[in-house]
């Protein structure tokens, strides 16, 4: 058994009944991706494509046209799609910024832009994509959408900006590191799934649970990979396993075993956190800890209940196809780590 799937069982979930249910839908959004990240600029199109079309699932955009149609959008949803296409827009600049700010060297399976084409390239690349996200918001004609994703980038920036000036403190405390993932991570998601509802002309009713739902879904991915970076491989991450305590990146798992530790093992998280003294043996001591306190299970348990509240966010929703692969997205989020 490995590190992750000691955790406390729950339902294994899965994302294919979405991915099927969506495919018409994303195939749209990709066409227009494809299209609006083109430019003059031979090095725009070339990164850009270098991170998007290594996208995984799309998972954020996803959530947008799914958002609709759970909300009972049928036919040609023009405004969702454009509107999630502006979300993948949004979640690559942000990678793509993140990137060169934590110096990765892997990124979605393949190598980080910034190390092929620099630094520079891969920060106004990302500010391209921003500009090109704002334009399919503006597209749509509707304002309270672009709102919604307008805000969520500012949070997004404020959460990494909160996470840089606490990146190496033992001392973050649980409230303060919720904020930072639910700023940087969690807010994407429910802004994906509120603007997707709005674009569709759904009640308040809808579009209040489908941001609780995005915003809960988000916290529980979130905190399974955190997990993932201790108890887990760099396949499963689509980076390096490990790349948080490399970074000296303190998350929730680490916070966990610092604190069960405690009184045998602080010279060692003060030199290789606080200190930045740190070495690949290090990062085998680390995972050691963590796995041995238990820190991996309390914080799947923890993501286990985030994935129960998005589930619960739905119940205001109609029955639908939709419907049961959102709940079953829910639990998939944390199942993957086990």
């Amino acid at each position: 058994m490995d590190a992750v799937s000691a955790a406390a069982p729950r339902s294994k979930g899965d994302v294919e009944p979405l991915v099927r249910l969506a495919a018409a839908d994303m195939a749209a959004v990709d066409a227009l991706i494809i299209e609006r990240m083109q430019s003059q600029v031979p090095v725009i199109p070339l990164l850009a494509d270098h991170l998007v079309a290594a996208g995984g699932k799309r998972l954020r955009p996803m959530l947008t046209v799914a958002a609709a149609r759970a909300a009972g959008a049928t036919g040609d949803i023009d405004a969702p799609r454009k509107l999630a296409a502006a979300v993948e827009f949004i979640h690559t600049a942000t990678l793509l910024h993140d990137d060169v700010v934590d110096a990765s060297d892997m990124r979605r399976g393949k190598v980080a832009a910034h190390l092929i084409w620099g630094a520079p390239s891969s920060v106004l690349v990302g500010d391209f994509l921003f500009a090109r996200a704002f334009e399919l918001m503006v597209e749509t004609g509707q304002m309270r959408a672009l709102g919604i994703l307008a805000k969520a980038s500012s949070v997004i920036s404020e959460g990494e900006v909160l996470q840089l000036t606490r990146a190496h403190d033992l001392n973050l405390d649980h409230d303060t590191y919720l904020q930072i993932i639910s700023a940087k991570t969690a807010e994407l998601f429910a802004a994906a799934a509120e603007a997707g509802a709005v674009g569709c002309g759904a009640g308040e009713a809808e579009i209040a649970a489908l941001r609780a739902y995005g915003l809960n879904l988000g916290l529980a991915f979130q905190l399974a990979d955190d997990a993932l970076d201790y108890g887990g491989t760099s396949e499963a991450l689509g980076k390096n396993a490990g790349d948080d305590f490399r970074e000296g990146k303190v998350t929730l798992p680490l916070l966990l075993a610092a604190a069960r530790t405690k009184g045998t093992e602080d010279a060692f998280w003060d030199r290789t956190i606080n200190s930045g003294d740190r070495n690949e043996a290090d990062f085998v001591r680390a995972r050691a800890l963590v796995i041995g306190s238990g820190a991996i299970g309390a914080t799947l348990d923890l993501a286990g209940d985030y994935a129960d509240l998005a589930r619960a966010a739905l119940d205001v929703l109609p029955d639908s196809d939709w419907r049961a692969a959102l709940e079953q997205l829910a639990d998939f989020a944390v199942s993957r780590a086990a």
